[in-house]
């Protein structure tokens, strides 16, 4: 190749793509061979994964957009170049740093060690900047601690040594702990279903079905971004993604059909938000809860699978409710879907039935599992792709191409994976200073001396603390750290401790969705042109009656302790419960306030005993009562609540 030719390929997209083939690859081959372990793993594909995000940051503009394009030029190859000293250093010392050199390194070790701290820090700070300004305090606060005032927050303090050394070389914690462990390995591998769908165009095809399966009613309208984002959520785990893929689609069909701005887009981040929830991805917490409870992930899924249908069971019914009143009940056209899509369409969910057989009926392992079915899935979009291409010669394959739907599934891979390493590496830091500075210890006695007292109280103290962190925090961060702070207190009384990890796993959602701060809400709004504040108030009350489900499962422990059939008479009885509770605030029984008032308030009522009675019979009662109210209300309000023609 010429002295042209190299230089028109040596560009950072292509250099991107190669660092990408490269951890595709090593993941696939992790995945098949598990060959030296998660943490050696780690050890190699961790400055690999922030090369990435350096590279990704880069293409999208200047990194620093102050400065000059030649600095930034510099600064990008300094920080590869320190991923490259990373990955060569562990790549020869990494035996004698993980066995020998524990408790005891060398200066070089330790420069090592800095020079990567300073680099994930560095990058939160573009990317995670609450997280970023938040590891900072607690670094000053590990140095520091023994000048605080409040006994509380005392502590002997340490070193800046040992800050660097417990968030690099110790590997026990950190940046090369189990938080960065899980996103090369657990979440790496289900990131291959995600972007072997993206690839082929298979998340854009669904959405299309969904609206087609929404029908042709306009109030119907909105139940697209719910069926879409359930079906995208099922890979994406994730609600800004949701809301990027899904939103940029449904949020205009809504809004040409006549839904508010803002409804539009709380509708789109309320469903968005349930793909933190739908399995069989369920984010990033419930590969740390497999974690934490030591655990197959197929364990966390199967009882995930109750939440999400409470979940979007209940959230079809009160989007559904609010566009009765908002639309006029008229038909609309049904968007046509080409043949081509719809069988990536039912490829789509034919590889999640195979990926739960394999989990669950043939007890393969999660890596193993999903490798297979990425390979199932790229398999049958290949053949799909090539059959419609070749054979058919078919128009809504033209613009596609093989080796353009295969680099764009190694780059979706490749861009998911090394955003969320960078994320769990940040949390890493976070939770590794906890434990020096004893602030965990500390903070689950305080809970445990309130729980003594009345373990309501500390249920309703561990939801506003997660509250508090969730406001400012992505919800796996939340997680995390009420996972290590909140579920130990909990545990020791006496709660279940499949009840005390999902009662977190549901707070660090609905911390996504709390004022001020919300990712979700705020692409919603940014596709909707929809105020961010409103946009967020309508997605916390379309969901407030879910929210009741945070607390529901501590009297219905049986949706998540055990599955069978008491899980799911239990998630029947919250399902109705929540239910009916989108029916009280939302529906309408007549067009006489006081009497439509006093009505809803005892379905109210009903719907609070199903939910909190811990009698079963008494429950199931409540529930038939409020199911049969409901039912006869949603009959009722699709008369007495319509818009009314001419108004």
């Amino acid at each position: 190749m010429t002295a042209d030719g190299w230089r028109r390929h040596a560009s950072l997209r292509n250099l991107s793509f190669a660092l990408s083939v490269v951890l595709f690859v090593w993941v696939i081959w992790y995945c098949f061979t598990g060959f030296g372990g998660a943490q050696e793993l780690v050890s190699r594909l961790l400055p690999i994964a922030l090369a990435l995000q350096v590279l990704f940051m880069a293409q999208k503009g200047p990194i620093y957009a102050r400065l000059p394009a030649p600095a930034n030029h510099a600064l990008v190859a300094l920080f590869l170049a320190i991923c490259a000293y990373a990955f060569g250093y562990f790549l020869v010392h990494y035996e004698d740093i993980a066995i020998y050199r524990q408790g005891s390194y060398t200066k070089q070790d330790f420069v090592v060690g800095l020079l990567m701290f300073a680099l994930v820090m560095e990058l939160s700070r573009l990317a995670h900047p609450t997280l970023f300004w938040v590891n900072v305090v607690l670094v000053l606060y590990t140095m520091f601690g023994h000048l605080s005032p409040l006994d509380f927050f005392w502590h002997p303090g340490t070193s800046f040594y040992r800050v660097v050394t417990s968030s690099t070389v110790e590997m026990s914690n950190g940046i090369y702990g189990i938080y960065g462990q899980i996103a090369l390995t657990l979440v790496a591998a289900f990131l291959l279903l995600a972007a072997v769908a993206n690839g082929f165009g298979a998340q854009s095809a669904m959405i299309r079905v969904m609206q087609r399966i929404a029908g042709r009613s306009r109030q119907m309208v909105p139940q697209a971004a719910v069926l879409g984002s359930l079906s995208i959520g099922m890979v994406s785990g994730s609600g800004s993604a949701n809301a990027v893929v899904v939103g940029s689609i449904t949020i205009p069909l809504m809004k040409r059909y006549g839904v508010p701005g803002h409804f539009a887009a709380a509708t789109e981040t309320a469903a968005s938000m349930g793909g933190l929830i739908m399995p069989p991805m369920m984010g990033v917490g419930a590969f740390l809860m497999s974690e934490f409870l030591g655990v197959p992930y197929w364990d966390v899924v199967t009882r995930g699978f109750a939440l999400a249908f409470v979940y979007y069971v209940s959230l079809a019914l009160a989007v559904y409710l609010i566009c009765v009143r908002l639309l006029p009940r008229e038909a609309v056209e049904a968007p046509g879907v080409a043949a081509y899509e719809q069988v990536k369409t039912s490829i789509f969910f034919l590889a999640v039935l195979f990926l739960l057989a394999m989990m669950g009926g043939l007890g393969v392992g999660e890596l193993l599992a999903a490798l297979y079915t990425a390979a199932f899935l790229f398999v049958l979009l290949l053949a799909n792709f090539l059959y419609f291409k070749y054979r058919l010669a078919d128009a809504a394959v033209d613009q596609e191409t093989f080796l353009g739907n295969l680099r764009l599934s190694i780059e979706t891979h490749a861009d998911m994976t090394s955003y969320l390493t960078l994320l769990l590496a940040t949390l890493g830091i976070m939770i590794g200073l906890f434990t020096v500075t004893g602030f965990i210890n500390r903070m689950g006695g305080m809970l445990l001396e309130l729980g003594a007292w009345n373990v309501a109280a500390m249920i309703f103290m561990s939801f506003v603390f997660g509250w508090l962190v969730g406001m400012g925090l992505p919800p796996t961060a939340t997680y995390i750290i009420g996972a290590v702070v909140i579920v130990g207190p909990l545990t020791k009384l006496g709660i279940n401790p499949w009840v005390a990890h999902f009662f977190v796993f549901l707070l660090s959602v609905w911390g996504e969705l709390s004022p001020p701060t919300s990712l979700t809400a705020a692409i919603s709004a940014r596709i909707a042109e929809a105020p961010f504040m409103r946009t967020m108030w309508e997605a916390l009350r379309i969901c407030l009656p879910i929210t009741l489900m945070t607390f529901a499962i501590f009297v219905r422990s049986e949706m998540v302790i055990q599955p069978g059939w008491m899980q799911v008479a239990g998630t029947l009885l919250v399902t109705t419960g929540t239910c009916a509770s989108a029916f009280a605030m939302f529906g309408r029984f007549t067009r006489r306030v006081p009497v439509d008032l006093a009505l809803r308030i005892g379905l109210g009522a009903l719907a609070l005993a199903t939910l909190f009675l811990p009698a079963m019979p008494a429950a199931t009662a409540a529930a038939g009562l409020a199911l049969a109210a409901t039912v006869y209300g949603l009959m009722r309000h699709a008369k007495v609540a319509a818009p009314v023609a001419g108004r």
